[in-house]
C-alpha cells in the first residue's frame, strides 16, 4: 500500500477519533455512586504525554469514562471480538471447538508474533478451533487469529457475525494480522471506543458467556491470559480476584512513540463486586514498560476504590 493511501486511512481514523463519536455513550445506567474514581482517573491522565481512553462499568449500574467515546486501534484486543464471531459461526454450523481447521503452508506468516509457529514449525497443517482459540486468546498468537479469521470469511463477515452476537456496538474488525504485517498502519481499521469495549466485556461476563459451551470456553481462556501481566492484572495479584482480559500491543512510530498499548477485560472481586474495564493508550511518548505501568496504575485506582466497598 502506498504512502498516500496510508495517510488517507490515518486521516479517516483521526476524524472519527476527534469528533464522530462525541455523542456515543454506554447503554448502562449511571447511578454516580463513584464520582471520585472518575475524578482520580482524569487527574491521573491529565499530565501524560499520550492519548488515553478509559471506561469502567460497575455492576451494570455505573459507567465511568475518560475519553471513553473516542476511537482507538484495538491491536490484539481485536482477537476477543473475533473469537466471539468465530464461536457464533461454529455454533451456527452445528460444530464444536473440537472440530479441526485445515490449512496450507501459505496460510502462515513467518515474521510475526507466533509462539504457535515457534512450537510446531511450518509443517503445521491443521489444528482444532479450541487450540487456535487458546493460542489467539491466551498467547495472543497472530497466525492463530488469522486462521480463525479466514475460516469465517474475513474481516467484513467477522464483523457481521460479531454484531449478530452483540448488537450494534461501536467496534469494527477491518484488517487481518497479515494485512497489518504488510502495512502496520492498517491497524487503525481494527478500532473500538473504550466504552464499547467495556460494555462488550461486561455483557460477555454477565450474559454472552452463557449462550453456549463455545462462549463459556472463551471465558476460561480469557482468565488464563498470559500476556500483559504488568498491565490490568498487576495490582490484582494476591487479592484473590478473577480477571479475564485481552491485551494489545502496537509498534514504534517514526517519531519514536508507541502507537498503542491496550488491556481490556472483566474483574470479579472477592467482595462480590463485578466490573469491566477498558484502557487504551495511543501515541505514547513513554517506552513499553512505562506505558504498561500506566495501565497498571489506572487498574489500581479502580481496584483500590472498589475492593473495600
Amino acid at each position: 500500500m502506498n504512502k498516500n493511501i496510508c495517510f488517507t486511512i490515518f486521516l479517516i481514523f483521526l476524524f472519527f477519533a476527534v469528533g464522530c463519536n462525541a455523542n456515543r455513550h454506554s447503554v448502562y445506567q449511571n447511578d454516580r455512586r463513584y464520582p471520585q474514581i472518575e475524578e482520580r482517573l482524569k487527574t491521573y491522565v491529565a499530565d501524560k504525554d499520550a492519548r488515553i481512553g478509559i471506561a469502567v462499568i460497575i455492576e451494570g449500574k455505573d459507567t465511568i469514562s475518560v475519553n471513553g467515546d473516542r476511537d482507538f486501534p484495538m491491536m490484539s484486543v481485536f482477537k476477543f471480538p473475533l473469537s466471539l464471531a468465530v464461536a457464533e459461526w461454529v455454533d451456527a454450523n452445528s460444530m464444536s471447538l473440537d472440530d479441526y481447521v485445515a490449512f496450507g503452508p501459505n496460510a502462515l506468516i513467518k515474521e510475526t508474533y507466533s509462539p504457535m509457529l515457534d512450537k510446531y514449525g511450518m509443517e503445521l497443517n491443521k489444528m482444532s478451533f479450541r487450540e487456535l482459540f487458546e493460542w489467539a486468546l491466551i498467547e495472543s498468537d497472530n497466525n492463530a487469529a488469522d486462521l480463525l479469521l479466514k475460516r469465517v470469511g474475513g474481516p467484513a463477515l467477522a464483523t457481521s457475525l460479531f454484531k449478530g452476537v452483540t448488537g450494534d456496538l461501536d467496534i469494527t474488525i477491518g484488517a487481518s494480522e497479515e494485512d497489518m504485517h504488510k502495512d502496520q498502519y492498517l491497524c487503525y481499521l481494527n478500532r473500538s471506543t473504550p466504552l464499547a469495549m467495556a460494555e462488550l466485556f461486561y455483557r460477555f461476563d454477565t450474559d454472552i458467556r452463557e449462550r453456549s459451551q463455545s462462549f463459556s470456553d472463551i471465558a476460561v481462556m480469557l482468565e488464563q491470559c498470559r500476556t500483559g501481566a504488568d498491565r490490568l492484572a498487576s495490582p490484582l495479584r494476591g487479592a484473590n480476584a478473577v480477571i479475564g482480559h485481552k491485551t494489545g500491543t502496537g509498534f514504534q512510530t517514526p517519531e519514536g512513540r508507541i502507537s498503542a498499548i491496550n488491556d481490556c477485560g472483566y474483574v470479579h472481586l472477592p467482595n462480590g463486586t463485578r466490573y469491566s474495564i477498558a484502557v487504551f493508550i495511543a501515541d505514547s511518548a513513554y517506552d513499553m514498560s512505562e506505558t504498561s505501568g500506566m495501565i497498571a496504575d489506572i487498574s489500581k485506582i479502580v481496584f483500590d476504590s472498589l475492593q473495600d466497598r
